[in-house]
This record gives structure tokens, C-alpha cells and sequence, in this order.
């Protein structure tokens, strides 16, 4: 059975009309070649090789999802210096404009300029923000940010946020600069890459603490992370109570692993098929309003 298949199979096994991604990369193709080269070299890093499983043109890796069933996806782009974060949400509304699946998304760095231009993605349709704290190196309590917060706060908008200190830690990783920003802005609307791997616990901690914040699945209770970084077992019942708050990301292209493992490994726990469908559907279609 083909690739394409086996995915399909999966979500229409559960009584879904498709999978909701709010995890997926598309980027200009100088900067996902770098992305790429940082992958290449997190092998050497880790310890552990990390081959692109999907390193393919653009166009392709569009189609790829398409085939997969995947209803709606994000091009999380994300900046490491000032005076990129705006030309990248060019690139990616753009980029939205002509792949009217993927959900129009935009990025931010700390910056003079940062306010005005989140406001105007906003006004213009964005629909998911992207924040890598680790890739970036930046603190979110970065004062520069506070109107940033302010808007998205109001706004409504979710952020995909990469906070945890995996797969290395960051100068401002981990879920302590987290709970400082969720003090200030109690009502933003956080979604936690990687559930916070490897500080899953204090990550769901935040989830309960604040009812806007949720955590995707991108990358977590696959055979390749749980042999580095296992989910905790005693931590399981909390993924069940927090079924609403939880949602399906796979970080494609550039998972070291086929689409299907990630789906797959959300069934290591046995938390039946009503969290399945919630996972990879409802909830993200709840969140983003898809009908």
C-alpha cells in the first residue's frame, strides 16, 4: 500500500474528513536550505542523525500533504537576526495566497518595527503566528515584544511557540520565561511546539494553569523521540484530561521519519479514538474556526 494510503487509511479509520496540521514547514528556498543544513549538522550535535525525510521541491512537498488527506497546514517561518521576520510574512502570505490549504501564517522578532507589522499581518488575514525561541535567541519577555503580545492578545490569534529546550537548549528555553509571559498576558493564545519536549510536565503544568494555552504533538511519542527523550509515563492521564487542548503537528518536511509514524505514535498510549479525533482534527478545527 502506498504512502498516501496508509495516511488516508489511519484518519478515515476514525471517521475524520482529513487531518488538521499545525505543525508544517514552507519557507523561502535559501532559508529552508539553511534549516536543512542545521539538521544536517544536529546529527554531529545529538549524536543521533537526523536525515530530511522529506527534502523535496516545494511544489512536492505541498502535493505530499495533499495526498496525505491533510485539510489545512501552516508554513511556519521563523527569523534569526532583526529586519527579517517582515520579509519572511511577505514571502508567506504570498505563499498562503496561492495554497489557499495552508492557513496564513507569520513570524515576529524583537524589533522597533515588531508592533506595526503583527498588526498588519493580523489585519490582513494571518491566521497563526510563529515564535522559535531557541532558533531565534531571544527572550519572550523581551520588552521590545510587550506590544506584540498586547495585539496578539487581544486579537486572538494563537502563536505556535518552539520553547522547550529541545532538541538543545537555548539561552531562553524552557517553560521559567513561559510562565513569566502567560503572568503578563494571561489570556494569550499559546500553542506549545513539541508539548515543551523535554520539560513535558511543566508545559502541561502551564496548560492547566491558563485554559488558552495548548500543546502540539510535533515530533513527541514517535520511536525516534521516545528513545532520546520518553514522554513520562505518570504523565499520561494528563494528556486524556487535556484532550480538547491538545493538537496534531508533524514537523514536515523535516521529520528524520515517515508522516505516518507521527500519526502512529499518537496511539502509543491507547487513549481511544474520540482523543484520536480531537488530536488530529476537531480541536485544531475548533481553534482555527474550519469547518
Amino acid at each position: 500500500m502506498s504512502e498516501d494510503l496508509r495516511v488516508q487509511e489511519f484518519w478515515r479509520a476514525l471517521g475524520l474528513p482529513g487531518i488538521i496540521d499545525v505543525h508544517t514547514h514552507f519557507m523561502p528556498a535559501n532559508v529552508m536550505e539553511k534549516v536543512w543544513g542545521y539538521f544536517d549538522a544536529v546529527g554531529p550535535l545529538t549524536g543521533r542523525e537526523w536525515p530530511i525525510h522529506y527534502r523535496h521541491e516545494e511544489d512536492v512537498r505541498v502535493e505530499h500533504l495533499r495526498g496525505f488527506g491533510v485539510r489545512r497546514f501552516t508554513s511556519m517561518i521563523y527569523p534569526h537576526k532583526p529586519e527579517m521576520a517582515a520579509w519572511l510574512n511577505q514571502w508567506s502570505a504570498e505563499f498562503a495566497e496561492q495554497t489557499p490549504d495552508c492557513l496564513r501564517t507569520s513570524t515576529f522578532y524583537p524589533e522597533e518595527s515588531a508592533a506595526t507589522y503583527v498588526a498588519e499581518a493580523i489585519e490582513s488575514g494571518t491566521r497563526v503566528f510563529k515564535s522559535h525561541i531557541q532558533v531565534g535567541d531571544y527572550s519572550p519577555n523581551d520588552p521590545l515584544l510587550d506590544p506584540v503580545w498586547g495585539v496578539l492578545q487581544e486579537a486572538g490569534v494563537p502563536v505556535v511557540i518552539h520553547c522547550g529546550s529541545g532538541p538543545a537548549p537555548g539561552t531562553h528555553t524552557g517553560p521559567g520565561p513561559i510562565a513569566e509571559l502567560l503572568s503578563r498576558y494571561p489570556r494569550l493564545h499559546l500553542i506549545i511546539a513539541h508539548m515543551g519536549l523535554p520539560e513535558y510536565r511543566e508545559f502541561l503544568d502551564l496548560a492547566d494553569q491558563y485554559s488558552n494555552v495548548y500543546l502540539d504533538t510535533t515530533m513527541t511519542f514517535t520511536d525516534y523521540t521516545e528513545a532520546a527523550t520518553p514522554f513520562p509515563r505518570d504523565q499520561v492521564h494528563r494528556l486524556a484530561e487535556l484532550q480538547e487542548r491538545i493538537v496534531f503537528g508533524s514537523d514536515f518536511p523535516n521529520i528524520p521519519y515517515p508522516y505516518l509514524d507521527a500519526l502512529e505514535g499518537l496511539t502509543r498510549f491507547d487513549l481511544g479514538e474520540p482523543w484520536l479525533r480531537a488530536v488530529c482534527h476537531d480541536n485544531a478545527a475548533r481553534l482555527f474556526a474550519i469547518d
